[in-house]
């Protein structure tokens, strides 16, 4: 039969009037186009970055392969000087000049060996070229610096050190122009000249070497081999680089040594004896352009390419720093999540054997006395039947008020037509879920107050189970055990799971740590007085039972976790209507966790919610899930440049941490297993889902937007308790 509230109790009058405010609405697109402008820039960057560090890379100036045919490379060439000219049209060569040694140095500015092969030279005054690495360059641009400062001339090397012959006719402009201008941003000046990786003499050059020259010679460039290899590269001793670079004979060479690509301590060992032997043989030291008699190799920059160089260099070197960050946070993410494991497991573990039903373990003498069970409603027609059945199947005195809020599907016609003793509906107009429960607070009769949706049905014996922590008088509120029902499909498995291994693990963990965030409005037990003493459900978040939860804690009362007190709930069924529900969900917790702020800054229960609870929940709710986007940019980079092998075993190991963690919960939940074999599928769709919705919802706090409460659909897949009995 319909009956009007009871108001009597002024505390609760007064927690019934409605809050009103105006609600903006963010626009749908916003945080979208941020977060997809933000992460293309940062995958641009990461690309940018993995080509230039990760793609090719030094080795090692050995042969890449056999030599191929030569039948293009003209025979002045191939016979001719070492420096090569207009490659591209007439080709021509000039030699070095007799009793002249141009010393070239490859693969730096390295930070070690290259400053230690300057001073050597120094000291002997004498110049030489450098050829040189662009992302060498971008990394150590005072290097580029010092070596023109200090007269020697610089050569292009380009950017990441491939073997070009390799590499389609783009990446080779693209190698060539994008060393070039480095070396205008990080020196002022530009080069025409070009010694290619993996080049050596004239004679060694094939038809795919060719093609590359005459592309460069088409560019500008002219391409500077070698006469006099010291084969530093092999690091076969100084005494042997020596003998490699003496030349025999009076002839003028150009000597190719490195400056970079390792440990480069014997070539300066060999180069510091060389110059004085040499000296004393009669020989002159000159740069390439000096030794050949070539007018102006290198030039001043002009202004755009000095500017566009200097972009280059700030742009590669931030994506450095990005990187490095990158690597720095997904150590301290995977450190944080092994930790947060450890944790969890170790404190379920100790959370199951203190609740263990025992002498001396229960919560005091049983708890006999009769509890109010309030079921909000909202257009609940599709399931509320089977809860209230179910409710009315308690093993437990309870008496049971149904509050219909404004229903539009006939939910309190339903309800009266089942004629169930005990059962009591309650009409309103439609005013919210918080204000529901506040008009079944002050109808209730019980001194143990026992919340439920409308879309869950209870076992037999979760209200008996639930309200026995009451015997501790310190305890004000219990959170039960929520189970997914409808768990058949893709999606409901992966609910299922979530509920089982996230949030069921997690309230084990805030039982023991004493700061409990969250009683479920699907199965929540509380004392009446301390409700009351609140002022009723505030409504000013989206997330009333997190903020209920909340506000006891900071009152002093224990909250607790009975994980016999189980109920089957609803779960949504469609992407769309998970997300809503979700959303709601975050974005109200960052509304409570907001409103309690303060209690980070208390003592005693409060202090405890605040700097265990509030801060478990920034981290790992908030923080590591706003990275997570980022985080698998990031692995995806790893993959492409790192080591993939290394990142997909990492991913491996933390897919079995999970496992091994998903087992054991459904263990300790008397669950089967069997849904965990769509755990790794869980990774690609459902975890990215969940970190778009924290994603949504801080963009949407950050606003100061309010969220309108978003109600779930309703499938009808809820039933009387008595089959599920054995689950």
């Amino acid at each position: 039969m319909t009956q009007s509230p009871d108001v009597t109790d002024r505390r609760l009058r007064n927690a019934l009037a409605r809050r009103h405010s105006r609600t903006r609405q963010l626009t749908p697109r916003t945080p979208w186009l941020l977060l997809s402008v933000l992460m293309v820039t940062l995958a641009m960057a990461l690309l940018l970055q993995g080509y230039t560090h990760h793609m090719f890379g030094i080795t090692s100036d050995d042969v890449t392969g056999a030599r191929g045919r030569a039948e293009a490379v003209p025979r002045q060439v191939t016979h001719g000087g070492p420096v090569i000219a207009d490659a591209a049209a007439s080709a021509h060569t000039a030699g070095v000049k007799a009793h002249t040694i141009a010393l070239t140095f490859d693969d730096g500015p390295d930070p070690v060996w290259t400053p230690r092969i300057l001073d050597v030279l120094r000291r002997n005054h004498v110049h030489a070229t450098f050829f040189v690495v662009g992302n060498e360059v971008v990394d150590h641009p005072e290097l580029a610096r010092r070596i023109v400062a200090e007269g020697h001339q610089l050569g292009i090397h380009t950017f990441t050190h491939p073997d070009l012959a390799r590499l389609a006719p783009w990446q080779r402009s693209l190698e060539l122009r994008e060393t070039q201008l480095a070396v205008a941003g990080a020196t002022g000046v530009t080069t025409a000249l070009l010694r290619p990786p993996y080049s050596s003499r004239n004679d060694a050059l094939d038809d795919a070497d060719w093609s590359v020259l005459k592309q460069a010679g088409a560019a500008g460039y002219v391409t500077v081999l070698s006469t006099q290899d010291a084969e530093d590269w092999q690091r076969p001793g100084a005494d042997r680089i020596l003998a490699n670079a003496t030349p025999r004979g009076r002839a003028g060479q150009i000597v190719l040594m490195h400056d970079g690509g390792g440990d480069r301590s014997q070539t300066v060992a060999a180069l510091s004896a060389l110059i004085p032997r040499l000296k004393a043989q009669g020989f002159r030291f000159g740069t390439v352009g000096a030794a050949v008699g070539m007018a102006g190799p290198v030039q001043p920059a002009g202004l755009a390419d000095h500017l566009q160089g200097m972009a280059l260099i700030k742009v590669l070197r931030a994506g450095d720093r990005t990187v490095w960050l990158l690597g720095v946070l997904m150590y301290a993410a995977g450190v944080i999540t092994l930790l947060r494991a450890a944790v969890v497991l170790f404190a379920a573990r100790r959370h199951r054997r203190l609740r263990r039903r025992g002498p001396g373990r229960s919560w005091g003498p049983p708890v006999t006395e009769p509890a109010s069970v309030i079921v909000p409603a909202y257009n609940e027609s599709a399931g509320i039947e089977a809860a209230v059945r179910s409710l009315r199947a308690s093993d437990h005195p309870v008496e049971i008020i149904v509050v219909d809020d404004g229903s539009t599907d006939g939910t309190a016609d339903l309800v009266e037509s089942l004629c169930l003793p005990g059962v009591r509906v309650i009409r309103q107009q439609n005013a919210g879920k918080p204000a529901a429960l506040n008009t079944g607070l002050a109808a209730a009769t019980c001194d143990l107050v026992v919340m439920v949706d409308g879309d869950t049905v209870f076992a037999p014996d979760t209200v008996r189970t639930i309200v026995q922590p009451f015997a501790d008088p310190r305890v004000g509120a219990v959170s039960g055990n929520a189970k997914v029902v409808n768990r058949g499909g893709l999606l409901g498995r992966w609910q299922h799971i979530e509920y089982v291994v996230g949030l069921n693990l997690d309230r084990r963990l805030f039982d023991l740590a004493e700061c409990m965030p969250t009683v479920p409005g699907a199965v929540g037990a509380f004392r009446r007085g301390a409700l009351l003493d609140l002022g009723g459900v505030s409504d000013v978040t989206l997330a009333e039972d997190t903020d209920l939860t909340m506000a006891l804690c900071r009152e002093g009362w224990r909250v607790v976790y009975e994980e016999g007190a189980v109920a089957w709930t609803e779960a949504p069924a469609s992407l769309n209507a998970l997300w809503r529900q979700r959303y709601r969900w975050c974005y109200g917790t960052l509304q409570a966790m907001w409103k309690h702020r303060g209690a980070v800054v208390q003592r005693g229960a409060a202090g405890r919610l605040g700097r265990r609870g509030l801060l478990y929940l920034l981290l790992f709710q908030v923080l590591l899930p706003l990275l997570a986007p980022v985080v698998d940019v990031f692995a995806l980079y790893g993959v492409v440049f790192l080591d993939p092998v290394r990142i997909i075993g990492l991913w491996l190991a933390f897919l079995l941490l999970q496992l091994l963690m998903g087992l054991y919960a459904f263990h300790l939940d008397g669950e089967r297993p069997g849904p965990l074999w769509s755990l790794p599928l869980q990774q690609f769709v459902y975890r990215q889902l969940m970190y778009l919705v924290v994603i949504q919802s801080v963009f949407t706090a950050v606003s100061g937007s309010r969220l309108r409460w978003q109600r779930m659909k309703r499938y009808g897949s809820l039933r009387a308790p008595a089959p599920m009995k054995g689950q």
